[in-house]
């Protein structure tokens, strides 16, 4: 067993004030998502985990690459059909999260997944190299597979199938966009006393910000 109780960090990039936040989080977000992205040592800077509630009742998180955000929402892509897809499509309350560590920042947004429009996930699927189009045709994602040696003949056939041909978008893959209804900032602080920003939805379509002790 791994006694782990002496790792410890003090936080001291940065701070979280009221008196430097815009009044919607997506503007804030915006701002950190640059931030970390100029920093340069995040390689992946819209990497985030996606939490769902399975069909079998259990949270399930996985890293996945956010495509797009503006002020409707977060939008990535995946397979309809696959664990992630299907939990989503039963129960659409998920949950985003950024991790920022190089900047001590953390984002976790609470919202409502949907299908985006067809001619949304068409233009996307249109701009993936033709590597990635196929990989989506060919796997069926989260279903056993005998080898990996299976996928790879698979792939090779479908090579062959579409060589110089136009590659549709299969109908079991598009985006999701995840509308927010809480987002929360939280800015790593000496002595643990962290800075947490909470923006809650109002039914005027304004943003409650509470400050949350850490």
């Amino acid at each position: 067993m791994s006694d782990l109780s002496n790792y410890r960090k003090s936080y001291e990039k940065s701070e979280l004030l009221e008196s430097n936040i815009p009044e919607d989080p997506i503007n804030l977000f915006n701002r950190w998502f640059h931030e970390a992205e100029d920093f340069g040592a995040n390689e992946e800077v819209n990497a985030m985990t996606v939490s769902t509630i399975g069909l079998d009742g259990f949270p399930k998180s996985r890293v996945v690459l956010l495509k797009k955000f503006n002020e409707e929402g977060f939008i990535f892509y995946t397979n309809y059909n696959s664990e992630k897809g299907k939990a989503i499509i039963e129960n659409p309350k998920v949950c985003l999260s950024f991790f920022w560590h190089t900047m001590e920042r953390q984002v976790i947004i609470k919202g409502i997944a949907q299908k985006t429009s067809e001619t949304i996930s068409d233009n996307y699927f249109e701009s993936r190299p033709d590597g990635s189009k196929l990989g989506a045709i060919v796997s069926n994602q989260s279903e056993v597979v005998p080898s990996r040696e299976f996928l790879e003949e698979n792939l090779k056939q479908l090579e062959k199938d579409f060589d110089s041909m136009v590659i549709p978008r299969p109908k079991h893959w598009g985006g999701f966009l995840v509308t927010p209804l809480e987002v929360e900032f939280w800015q790593g602080r000496p002595n643990r006393l962290h800075d947490r920003i909470r923006y809650t939805s109002q039914e005027d379509f304004s943003w409650k910000i509470d400050r949350l002790s850490p």
